[in-house]
């Protein structure tokens, strides 16, 4: 119950173990379709370019920045904890300018500070935020962030690895052109993929690039070839066969239970963890209005010892809770409450756990 990854369902781990065949098999062929077509379910999207990239999150981050941009770009990063600091990270190694605006860790990107960088920067390209910060437990809020950037031109790049399957994203109604997620998060699969989705927009920027795409592995004019809508598929790499089974069974599992009920299962059990910490004297830290519902973020309490408490849990019960980050070190505890481990029983006896701990 930690910032992830989170617990995979054994029907994920059932299909992991599936027999492996050629990533140019007919039937893999079929798979990776049906994976496509399930990912734009995930997104709430009809984006031809949506797939998953043979490795984790942070190359899905690193995808959408090397193909969006070229050296002398200028770039607006929003940052209000670790994962913006990465995305500031990409944009200075891909030769472009970034413009940072900072937040204080625990609040939302301010939207007012993001219309005066887009007025001051009219050359900006893109903006480029976190959805769901996961070093924080704070949800920025997308759907506005992305009308700001469209009014002022500029294409959007968000991450989404805590939120997809989480909490509500709606890629097209929101207009977002670059997205990239993790498999390990409110998934629940096994580490090691990241679902992207490309708007046309974005397409064809990529297109029109005047630089060849600095990363060979990443580059999407190529990989589009493999991951490509039926029909003859052309080889780029070998896709990690047995980790696509296991992230098409539980975007099927997805699928099964619905999006909207899976975001109502993570809010009504965050209301319920949270309720039973404020009873055993633990604080939420991060206000009520933009919270995240799969990753709690609370204050360790006046006198505990961080790390003393958290190596109990773990020893004594088996049971991982995330330390802080950044600015948060020391002064926080992360616990997660993604997919397969968002339940009941789970609430109940990390809830009993502390309390025994804290005693």
């Amino acid at each position: 119950m930690g910032p992830g990854p989170s617990d995979v369902s054994p029907r994920v781990l059932n299909a992991m173990a599936r027999s492996t065949v050629g990533h140019l098999d007919p039937g893999f062929i079929g798979l990776m379709d049906e994976t496509k077509e399930l990912l734009q379910y995930a997104f709430k999207t009809n984006n031809a370019l949506t797939m998953p990239v043979s490795a984790p999150g942070s190359a899905g981050m690193e995808a959408a920045f090397v193909n969006l941009i070229e050296p002398g770009d200028t770039v607006i990063v929003c940052i209000n904890g670790v994962f913006g600091m990465r995305m500031r990270e990409n944009v200075v190694r891909s030769g472009a300018t970034a413009v940072v605006i900072e937040d204080e860790w625990g609040t939302q990107t301010d939207l007012n500070k993001l219309e005066e960088a887009l007025k001051a920067h009219p050359e900006a390209k893109i903006v480029a935020f976190v959805h769901a910060e996961t070093s924080t437990g704070v949800r920025n809020d997308a759907e506005k962030m992305c009308a700001l950037a469209r009014q002022y031109d500029c294409l959007t790049i968000v991450d989404a690895v805590t939120s997809l399957g989480g909490i509500e994203l709606a890629v097209d109604d929101w207009q977002i052109d670059a997205i990239y997620s993790g498999s390990q998060k409110c998934l629940s699969c096994v580490p090691g993929i990241s679902p992207v989705s490309f708007s046309d927009k974005a397409l064809e920027v990529i297109k029109n690039r005047k630089t060849p795409v600095q990363s060979w592995f990443l580059d999407m004019n190529l990989i589009v070839g493999y991951w490509g809508q039926g029909g003859k598929r052309a080889y780029h790499h070998t896709a990690p066969v047995n980790s696509i089974y296991a992230l098409h069974e539980s975007l099927v599992m997805l699928h099964e239970e619905g999006l909207e009920n899976a975001w109502a299962r993570h809010a009504r059990l965050h209301d319920k963890l949270v309720t039973g910490l404020e009873e055993l004297g633990i604080e939420m830290a991060v206000d009520k209005a933009y919270r995240l519902p799969q990753l709690n973020v609370v204050r360790i309490p006046e006198g505990v010892d961080d790390a003393e408490v958290r190596g109990r849990l773990l020893n004594d019960y088996n049971l991982e809770i995330g330390a802080g980050l950044g600015a948060f070190a020391g002064k926080v505890w992360r616990i997660g409450l993604m997919g397969a481990a968002c339940t009941d029983k789970n609430v109940d006896f990390c809830l009993a756990a502390l309390k025994t701990v804290l005693k």
